[in-house]
């Protein structure tokens, strides 16, 4: 009983808070006091060029996701369950899965130390020693706009496809050993079985899991973002939790904006995940609803 009295509050809590998103928000006055002003915080928000450049980074980056992080943890599974030694085979998955364990400020903390350019008296990061030795001038990855993009992306792959994996290979111990056994008497190879019984086997767990990054089209990593990000990359580095986090927490106060923000994301989300749910289905895969 108190569990529902507390989930209820927290409901109607959450209600409450959306119509920030149509309110000139005054303390004295309080959310339902305050003056109904419509859409004007949406015009606000699109003659903001800083909220358009931030919207056009988070589609670009998650695209970038969606097309090689996804697919990478995909390959990734079916490779690692093609390994035969199982040492081996732990000791990658042990590899794989760490990364995963470490917070962001951690893991954003290493990439920097790897990443570092040179300065007077240190020879910088790994990488750029690397490229020294190789005869190549040093880069300073981290101020530069056309590569954060990138860093970004590989990042996220090395730190988030141990999770992905998991639910791969859980989905590939599910499937029939008889059917490997009937392929091997049939004169199948490794490739056909990889092919023909693995993969279309464990597609509706790869389809579930294209919605739900497809859902977070319009979302990002904050946590990721922030502890990577600088003014230097500003112009395709910031995306929409950074801007939000800005002109709310960040000291703009503009709570107003933010929850604007908020609501037309989780809309364009909810919205994209229908759609790519009945694409899913027209594949004759199941969806997720």
């Amino acid at each position: 009983m108190q569990r529902s009295l507390v989930g209820s509050e927290m409901c109607i809590r959450d209600r409450y808070g959306i119509l920030l998103a149509f309110k000139d928000f005054r303390i004295n006055q309080g959310v339902w006091g305050s003056p109904w002003v419509g859409l004007k915080h949406y015009q606000e928000l699109f003659s903001d060029p800083s909220f358009i450049q931030a919207f056009k980074n988070t589609v670009i980056i998650n695209v970038y996701h969606l097309i090689f992080g996804f697919s990478f943890n995909v390959f990734l599974a079916l490779m690692i369950n093609e390994l035969v030694l199982r040492r081996v085979k732990s000791v990658i998955q042990t590899c794989v899965y760490l990364p995963y364990f470490l917070s962001w400020v951690i893991f954003a903390g290493l990439v920097q130390v790897f990443l570092q350019a040179p300065v007077p008296g240190d020879m910088g990061g790994v990488v750029n020693q690397i490229i020294v030795a190789m005869g190549g001038e040093a880069i300073d990855f981290m101020k530069q706009p056309n590569l954060f993009r990138g860093i970004l992306v590989v990042t996220n792959i090395i730190k988030t496809s141990g999770y992905s994996t998991i639910i791969y290979l859980a989905a590939i111990a599910g499937v029939d050993p008889t059917l490997y056994e009937a392929a091997a008497i049939d004169g199948g190879n490794r490739r056909d079985m990889l092919l023909h019984i693995t993969f279309p086997r464990i597609l509706p767990s790869v389809a579930v899991m294209f919605l739900l990054q497809v859902s977070q089209l319009f979302l990002s990593n904050f946590d990721q973002v922030y502890n990577l990000y600088n003014t230097f990359v500003y112009s395709t580095g910031d995306v929409l939790s950074t801007y939000i986090y800005r002109i709310s927490l960040g000291g703009g106060a503009e709570f107003e904006l933010s929850t604007a923000a908020n609501l037309l994301l989780n809309v364009l989300g909810l919205i994209t995940l229908v759609l790519s749910n009945k694409f899913v289905k027209k594949l004759d895969v199941m969806g997720i609803f």
